[in-house]
């Protein structure tokens, strides 16, 4: 069971967006709708730890038409784990983004608690967020299942191997840098994300 809080400040995040047009409502997503989601992400038998990465570099082209996107490139790696004992599937993420003002890679990490539903656009994602009041992130798929939808309005990072209060450096949402939209890769793609070595070699075995 997550902590109650981190199911507010989740849910906090990914409604956001929500509270600025009455039309748009966002609903916890029944069992069904969370279990379809977790299949189009993953792939395996479910009593194996699984993984999903997805990967975007945005070229110069592309940086040139959103002057205020702050983010180069970003990385997502997916995870999600049967726990035995609660008889339910357990998920995680972890984001990676280089900075075009900044130098040096930079991540953040956090579970994801639950899967909500909006309605404006059938959509369905995974609430995540970070522990400590650390913002979060929302993940959706394209309809073909080949790309991530990554949304957030502010998500705690630091630089990568610097996980600590001083080593803040929170990926805020600006003109360009609310939502982005991750291309599928192999799971090697986002080793970097990952420094625990059995998981490391469960991984790239994927």
């Amino acid at each position: 069971m997550k902590p109650p809080l981190l199911v507010a400040l989740t849910l906090a995040v990914l409604s956001g967006a929500a509270r600025a047009e009455d039309d748009i409502h966002i609903r916890k997503a029944t069992r069904a709708e969370a279990e379809t989601l977790s299949a189009r992400v993953f792939a395996g038998a479910p009593e194996q730890k699984r993984f999903a990465c997805f990967v975007r570099r945005y070229d110069a082209d592309h940086l040139a038409q959103h002057p205020k996107q702050k983010v180069a490139a970003m990385k997502l790696l997916m995870s999600t784990e049967y726990d035995k004992e609660d008889k339910e599937l357990h998920y995680s993420f972890r984001l990676g983004f280089k900075n075009r003002q900044r130098s040096g890679n930079f991540e953040s990490a956090g579970s994801c608690s639950h899967v909500v539903f909006e309605d404006s656009g059938n959509e369905v994602r995974f609430g995540c967020g970070v522990e400590c009041d650390g913002g979060g992130i929302g993940v959706a798929l394209s309809q073909d299942d080949k790309s991530a939808i990554v949304r957030l309005e502010r998500v705690r990072a630091w630089q990568s191997g610097k996980q600590d209060e001083e080593a803040d450096e929170s990926l805020l949402a600006g003109a360009d840098d609310k939502m982005f939209r991750l291309d599928r890769a192999p799971n090697g793609e986002c080793a970097s994300l990952v420094t625990d070595r059995k998981e490391l070699a469960a991984l790239r075995r994927k």
